[in-house]
């Protein structure tokens, strides 16, 4: 039987699109396909050598007849590899943030995100099945000259997030304080210094016994994070913590403990938090950019404008105002059981229908 092998840029603990592709392998698997992930040897955590391929070195296991899917979300070598292996191609689009956010902050990651764009355009007809995780993303990859792009959500495994929590972190966070939790990779385009602006307001005008939690990698992206501790400084603000890359028993933590989810990125492909909020019954703010009222979906609050006193008092009332906190929550719940109720696999295997014939 034909084996479908997945490409990543990357693989890693924690990274969304690893979580999906090992959550997609197990499903080739399950449908009695061999089933690998690759991607280049320096973007696969040397822990994880075990887990994934070197695309490089492996293009021998690539044969005619087999499937080969590219999750593509930013600049890579195996980009530029895909198209020229043996078989039958298909494309899953994530999105790849505009560089124009990292222009003077991360010159190298903005140099990675031009180029991916240009390869996405350049990628244009390779492919039998193009897919994205959401409309907003199809929509985007349709107008780099990909032919009728299926909308395929994100396959995420919510036993993870349903998994125990980490109990050190539930004793330490449970301490009387209201926590605003946000969770995202430390990025420009995640606009974290917006938070830190609306969460000046809440604290000092709204509720002073409060906290700002960030939970997110700030790996290569360190001056950026050093603008945020500048920022943070100068609105003299208490209980911030930027808590870096967590376990996922500490991310399920940070989740419990928090009266609140608050994104305020300006763009967003999916947003996975969102629905990780939701899992945990925690009510979500978020800006309404790109693909975070498609998520959303009716639930949650969705922001038009950013009027950081507005957020402020937004958030108050839903820490404090348990009607409307118990009617927001009923509405996410209403949500997360409409995505969790959908048939992804049937979805990808119908995505699928043609190469699988």
């Amino acid at each position: 039987m034909r084996a479908i092998h997945q490409i990543v840029a990357g693989f890693a603990n924690g990274d969304a699109i690893s979580n999906e592709a090992r959550t997609m392998r197990d499903l080739f698997r399950s449908w009695g396909h061999e089933s690998h992930i690759y991607s280049e040897l320096k973007r696969i955590l040397p822990e994880l050598r075990g887990d994934a391929r070197d695309l490089t070195a492996c293009k021998g296991d690539f044969r005619p007849d087999d499937i080969v899917l590219l999750h593509l979300s930013i600049g890579s070598d195996v980009n530029d590899i895909f198209p020229a292996l043996p078989g039958r191609k298909a494309i899953l689009y994530h999105n790849i943030t505009p560089p124009e956010y990292f222009r003077g902050v991360q010159e190298q990651t903005a140099h990675l995100l031009a180029r991916g764009r240009q390869q996405a355009a350049a990628l244009a007809g390779t492919a039998e099945v193009v897919m994205a995780d959401s409309r907003f993303n199809a929509e985007e990859i349709a107008a780099m000259g990909h032919a009728n792009p299926q909308v395929l959500p994100l396959m995420l495994d919510f036993s993870r997030l349903r998994a125990k929590a980490d109990r050190r972190i539930l004793r330490q966070y449970r301490d009387g304080l209201v926590n605003i939790l946000f969770v995202g990779r430390c990025a420009p385009n995640k606009r974290i210094e917006d938070l830190l602006n609306a969460f000046y307001y809440f604290q000092r005008y709204v509720q002073p016994a409060s906290r700002l939690i960030h939970v997110g990698s700030y790996a290569g992206m360190e001056q950026y994070h050093a603008l945020l501790l500048t920022r943070k400084r100068e609105l003299q603000l208490k209980n911030v913590e930027l808590v870096g890359a967590v376990r996922q028993d500490e991310l399920n933590a940070y989740y419990a403990v928090s009266r609140a989810f608050l994104c305020l990125s300006e763009h967003e492909g999916f947003c996975i938090p969102l629905l990780e909020a939701m899992t945990h019954d925690v009510p979500v703010i978020a800006y309404a950019a790109g693909a975070v009222p498609e998520t959303l979906d009716g639930a949650g609050v969705l922001l038009h404008e950013k009027r950081f006193d507005l957020i402020a008092e937004t958030l108050g009332r839903i820490t404090e105002d348990e009607p409307l906190r118990n009617a927001l929550l009923t509405a996410q719940r209403a949500r997360l059981d409409r995505y969790e109720k959908q048939d992804l696999a049937a979805n990808l295997r119908r995505h699928f229908g043609a190469l699988l014939a």
